[in-house]
């Protein structure tokens, strides 16, 4: 037996050394062979490569089973920890919400029996008109933006403009069919503002920058970077508490504010109608009660 297998042995040694050393020769003759036939004859080769693929299919999926079985599994692994991770995060942030409900009811009964004992009259409640921006002008002497709504739809010479962001700017011309937003950055805004946690009041003036500056502040008051800017609703056009921006400079150059609204990204605006149009139409008082305009 072991005689046998010596010789078989003995007899295929010089063809598998044959079949290395012509190995590279018979596939590269192979390939230019598969080449003229599947030039000479497309359906052939077609025909072949189908039932190649259709023989080795049942392999191939065998194999992927459990490869994708295992990656699902990843899948799941991860995703748990993740929702656990979250489910901790919720479970915090739902406390905090609690307790901040609990101290929102109570300052509002106070701040209800307080409106009672000084016989309060509630600002008019304010109408939303929500339009697309169709055309900007945001050249170096003019910050504007055209909206695609107008009289017809309810807007009105002087109404705030919001997006999600903050405050857009007021609305400066009203045609029928649109309106022209003059924005927060003009050289002709000028917004009465509350400036940080001491709510000192000043005069936000846009100066065709993309960071507009207050007026008016008291020499002795300190503005600290980060400090939160919105209107101070004096002069009947702007509610108070419109969201604005942060201080985000202050030297030489005065007291700069960061908007929170991003000019290059305005599409859809809010124009809010707060009943202004006779504060608008009366004559106008002192500068400084102004909302100012063009």
């Amino acid at each position: 037996m072991k005689q046998r297998a010596g010789s078989v042995l003995r007899l295929t040694t010089p063809v598998r050394a044959l079949a290395q050393r012509f190995a590279f020769l018979l596939l590269l003759s192979a390939a230019v062979g598969l080449i003229i036939v599947g030039g000479v004859d497309t359906v052939l080769v077609e025909r072949a490569r189908t039932t190649v693929v259709d023989a080795f299919a049942p392999i191939l999926e065998a194999f992927s089973r459990p490869i994708a079985t295992v990656a699902d599994i990843v899948d799941n692994v991860r995703e748990l920890a993740h929702l656990r991770a979250e489910n901790a995060r919720l479970r915090e942030e739902s406390q905090r919400l609690v307790r901040w409900q609990q101290v929102a009811r109570r300052l509002e009964s106070e701040n209800a029996a307080l409106r009672d004992m000084l016989n309060y009259t509630p600002d008019p409640s304010a109408r939303y008109i929500t339009g697309r921006v169709i055309a900007a002008s945001p050249g170096p002497f003019v910050r504007n933006v055209l909206v695609n709504v107008g009289a017809r739809d309810g807007v009105g010479k002087g109404q705030a403009t919001v997006n999600g962001q903050g405050l857009v700017g007021r609305v400066a011309e009203v045609g029928h069919r649109s309106a022209r937003v003059l924005l927060i950055t003009d050289l002709n805004s000028r917004i009465p503002v509350v400036v940080g946690p001491s709510r000192e009041r000043a005069i936000l003036a846009g100066d065709n920058s993309d960071r507009p500056e207050i007026l008016y502040l008291p020499a002795e008051v300190q503005v600290s970077l980060g400090d939160r800017v919105v209107t101070s609703g004096h002069g009947g056009v702007f509610a108070p508490g419109l969201p604005i921006g942060v201080v985000a400079a202050v030297g030489d150059d005065g007291v700069r504010v960061q908007p929170f609204v991003d000019w290059d990204r305005l599409e859809y605006l809010q124009l809010i109608d707060f009943g202004a149009d006779d504060l608008l139409s009366a004559p106008q008082g002192p500068p400084e009660d102004a909302e100012g305009g063009r």
